[in-house]
């Protein structure tokens, strides 16, 4: 497989350059900054010899390894995003090399005494004897997801230069603004043209996601009024305390903190008021639609319940609620092609890797391009901590997920044969 140093090389270099997304920002990309790797990456492909390389207005890119073989194959596609996450600074990346972990504490930064400690983050001695990046304490490190790129670059480089590997027509495809839910809103799937493709865009060695969550983000604008405090009784309604009172309401135990695995929760992530007027921002998650309606039942339900209880005394609608449904379970596109995950899994157990096939807790562009007409399971990019300064990733995760991509192009091409 690659030159060690040379993927080493190409993974800083990506992710020294800055592609922080922004939320607030309502320009594709969201940030100018991500223009910067998404010129560079587009100048690498034509380098490394893809052909039909092409950057939209909206910084998304494609390209094509054209197929080598004289049979009909179908047209595969691997996907990542060059933008990292708004929730940690990824300005001034520096990232650090980790020789050969012995499977003690990393000092980050020495200074303000910032450290990796596998007594926290044990998923570290795994790694012993491996080669970690690491950052240096004060930023994210961006393997979420240039590790995604930097495997994608080299696999494709790696086919070129061995024609002998034989495969069918491979699409590439790289977006910005993933992190902010974007990525796959301007994603063009027909000029695409892919049967089906593979987000790399997972955490550890041997990561294969076919399902996540079915989403939605709940709005609540609580009323109220506001009399002077002596003078209040019977008459003052303080509608931060209504939205007190809705949100012990939901189900305790469904929250977060207190679930894993396939159970969904509520989530409250944002509330803001005074007396006459409260926002309360609730996101909704659930693998199953049938769990996942039920929970939205249950808020408007709530909802209901209070403006009922309040309609005399207000003589208005006191809670007005908007909920918006994200994203779906990709499992219900992906599971009438299944075939597309086992060759993933096959690829992985011919490299010796074992495949960790589990729900995703969360979303992931493939499940939107997956309602977009283009099935796309999520594997491996090998990095942990993400979206932090406690972000690391193996060198050996990125080359053996190299190699994953080149072993799926294989497997394809000899099941068409």
């Amino acid at each position: 497989m690659e030159n060690k140093q040379h993927i080493i090389d190409r993974f800083i270099s990506y992710v020294t350059v800055d592609t922080e997304s922004d939320p607030n920002s309502d320009t594709t990309p969201s940030t100018k900054k991500q223009w910067d790797l998404a010129n560079k990456l587009v100048e690498e492909l034509k380098q490394i010899g893809l052909t039909e390389v092409t950057i939209d207005e909206n910084a998304y890119i494609m390209a094509t390894l054209p197929s080598n073989v004289d049979f009909e194959v179908p047209t595969i596609g691997f996907v990542s995003h060059f933008d990292t996450s708004p929730d940690f600074s990824g300005a001034n990346v520096k990232p650090q090399l980790v020789e050969n972990y012995d499977g003690g504490d990393i000092v980050l930064n020495e200074e303000q005494n910032i450290i990796l400690s596998p007594s926290y983050f044990d998923d570290l001695l795994q790694y012993k004897g491996q080669t970690l990046i690491t950052t240096d304490g004060t930023t994210l490190l961006g393997a979420d997801d240039k590790a995604g790129i930097c495997e994608i670059v080299s696999a494709m480089e790696y086919l070129v230069q061995h024609p002998e590997i034989k495969h069918g027509k491979i699409r590439i495809g790289f977006t910005p603004d993933e992190e902010i839910g974007r990525g796959a809103h301007k994603f063009d799937v027909e000029k695409f043209a892919a049967d089906w493709a593979y987000t790399m865009d997972g955490s550890q060695i041997g990561e294969l996601e076919y399902e996540n969550f079915n989403a939605a983000g709940v709005k609540l604008i609580f009323k109220g009024k506001s009399v002077h405090p002596g003078y209040a009784k019977g008459k003052m309604i303080n509608s931060m305390l209504l939205a007190n009172k809705f949100i012990s309401k939901l189900p305790s135990k469904e929250v977060p903190e207190k679930t894993t695995g396939y159970e969904g929760f509520f989530h409250l992530h944002d509330i803001s008021g005074s007396i006459e007027e409260t926002e309360v921002q609730l996101i909704i998650r659930d693998h199953s639609m049938k769990k996942f309606k039920k929970r939205k039942k249950l808020i408007r339900k709530l909802v209901s319940k209070i403006n009922k209880k309040y309609a005399a005394k207000f003589g208005d609608k006191i809670v007005e609620c908007e909920i918006k449904d994200q994203y779906y379970n990709m499992k219900e596109k992906v599971e009438p092609v299944m075939h597309i995950v086992d060759i993933a899994e096959q690829a992985m157990k011919e490299l010796d890797i074992k495949p960790i096939i589990k729900p995703i807790r969360g979303g992931t562009d493939g499940s939107q391009l997956s309602y977009m007409g283009l099935p796309c399971p999520n594997i491996f990019a090998g990095g942990h901590n993400f979206h932090g300064k406690y972000e690391y990733v193996p060198v050996e995760s990125i080359l053996k997920a190299t190699e994953v991509i080149v072993k799926i192009a294989e497997i394809t091409a000899n099941r068409n044969k």
